[in-house]
Order: structure tokens, then sequence, then C-alpha cells
């Protein structure tokens, strides 16, 4: 049987990455309650169900395992849950942090922001405030603004964008991908700044 190829790997470790997450926020007072780095859960007051979380957790760090071995890593400062509210929704308002680990427990790939909120019942992220992606090629996406749509296995931004490859730097206004981020598109670049790798090398080359 022959082995998947690279593209295949990569498509099927970020695919992961999301997957992790959506076992997170879908078991996630489970998830909480399992994990002895986390703080105790807090059940919110009763109050305005618009304003007043029904939970809330405050320094997270939550690991999902795969088969026995450690996988994901989703570390978050407080969490609110809104399920009471109108517009259901997971908040994050100092941000995630989450990693992926290979089979020698190496970070290969990882999501940051400093702002988040998830809608459960449309299956929607949205990410603001220094959002960084890096995806199992190394190819990091950096923006102000990111929104993973679940339903229609989609990532888009109005925002201002830097992907970052190991040949280049692309910067754009506007992006819109795949959920695994190895097909995408800027609506409009406004910059490619080519990376010279061997530049050091040649400098040695004629000394």
């Amino acid at each position: 049987m022959a082995n998947p190829s690279n593209s295949q790997r990569k498509t099927t470790s970020y695919s992961n990455i999301l997957y992790a997450l959506i076992v997170f926020v879908t078991f996630g007072c489970g998830v909480l309650s399992g994990c002895s780095d986390n703080k105790p859960v807090v059940r919110g007051k009763v109050g305005d169900p618009q304003k007043t979380p029904s939970l809330i957790a405050t320094d997270i760090s939550t690991v999902i395992s795969d088969s026995g071995i450690t996988r994901y890593r989703i570390t978050t400062p407080r969490m609110l849950i809104f399920d009471r509210a109108e517009r259901s929704h997971w908040f994050f308002p100092k941000g995630l942090h989450f990693e992926r680990f290979d089979e020698h427990y190496k970070a290969d790939a990882q999501i940051d922001c400093r702002w988040a909120v998830y809608y459960d019942q449309e299956k929607l992220w949205i990410l603001k405030d220094s959002v960084r992606c890096t995806n199992i090629s190394g190819e990091t996406f950096s923006t102000n603004r990111l929104n993973w749509d679940e339903r229609a296995q989609r990532i888009y931004s109005d925002s201002a964008i830097t992907i970052t490859k190991k040949s280049m730097i692309i910067n754009g206004i506007g992006f819109e991908s795949n959920q695994m981020l190895t097909k995408y598109r800027i609506n409009k670049v406004t910059g490619v700044l080519p990376i010279d790798n061997d530049e050091d090398s040649s400098d040695e080359a004629q000394e």
C-alpha cells in the first residue's frame, strides 16, 4: 500500500487542529472538569441572559489525547459561556492558544489570538486581535480578524493579512481559504517581499 503524500498528511494534520477545537467547544464542560490544571468552574449568577454567563472558567489548560497520546493543547485565561443568550456563544475575552503535537511531542501547528467568540448554534468562530495561524507547512497567517465557518468549511477575513512563506512575505487585504489553510486566495495583494534564504551562504562564499 502506498504511503500518503506530503500534501495529504499536511491537510489531515491541520484538519485535526480544527477537529480538536470542535471537540473542545462541544464537550467543553466535561473536558474542563476532567483536567487538573483548570481552576474550578463557576456557575454564573441568575440575571440577564444576554449579559450574564451561565458558566465561567479561568486559567484553562486542557490536553486532548488520541489513542492515548497527547495530540493537542488548548489554553485560555478566561472563558464565559452564554448558552441562555438569544445568540448562544462561548466567549474568550483574553484569547486562546492552541497547539497540535507530532509523535515526538513537538508542536507542528498552532493558532493564537487575543480575543475569540464561538457561536455554537451557528458553528461560527470569530478570532480577533493579533490572530496568528501556523499550518503544518510552517506558513504563518497574521491578521486582526479571522472568521471560520465550520458548516461551510471556510476561513475568511476582510482585514489586512500577511502570509509568511519560506520564500516570500505576501501582504494583502481580504482573504479566503479552505479550513485547512492549504488553498487560499487574497482579494487584493498589496505587496510581495521575496526572502533570500541563500544570502548568508553567498556572503560566506565571497569572503
